[in-house]
């Protein structure tokens, strides 16, 4: 399941000078990563850019693509978002997973009762978020990825340990 997923690598900024070039801000730690990926897709799967030469610029790479010919073309092409399949992706050290690899896995209490899903991870500016969609149904609800609020990661059998903070107005007994 997780191997045909396509994550987010980066995004095209716009036209950069006169010449055709793209700024594309990379989401990888190392942006010139999105050369040796080359061919970055659209999020339905279709051609995105096709990056055929680059170099590093302060927030991700500025390059050549075979689909853009003019600034107008690249500027034409700011937000697009670009993916590559999780495949694609080196495969982590040990003790290591990739955030996306957390979207799917079970949600479970101390007592092993299945809370939800883990629907998307975010970052709200802050450090990550895991956005869990009940098992009952009804809104979905954020927990904080901290080991106080995930102190177990079970990802080979699809499921992570979660210790809910209290809720507002509950007080632990002094």
């Amino acid at each position: 399941m997780t191997q045909n997923k396509l994550i987010q690598v980066g995004q095209v900024a716009g036209g950069f000078g006169v010449r055709g070039e793209v700024r594309v801000t990379a989401y990888t730690a190392d942006p010139m990563a999105l050369l040796a990926y080359r061919d970055l897709l659209r999020a339905d799967g279709s051609t995105g850019l096709t990056l055929t030469s680059g170099r590093p610029d302060k927030n991700g790479v500025v390059g050549r693509a075979k689909e853009i010919a003019t600034k107008e073309e690249a500027d034409a092409l700011r937000g697009l978002k670009l993916f590559i399949p999780r495949d694609r992706l080196p495969e982590p050290e040990e003790d290591e997973f990739y955030l996306t690899d957390l979207v799917g896995v079970q949600a479970r209490e101390p007592d092993g009762t299945v809370l939800g899903t883990v629907k998307s991870v975010q970052n709200f500016g802050a450090d990550d978020m895991l956005e869990i969609a009940p098992a009952a149904g009804g809104p979905t609800w954020y927990l904080p990825f901290s080991k106080d609020a995930v102190p177990e990661l079970h990802l080979a059998d699809g499921w992570l340990l979660v210790v809910r903070p209290t809720e507002v107005g509950e007080r632990e007994p002094d």
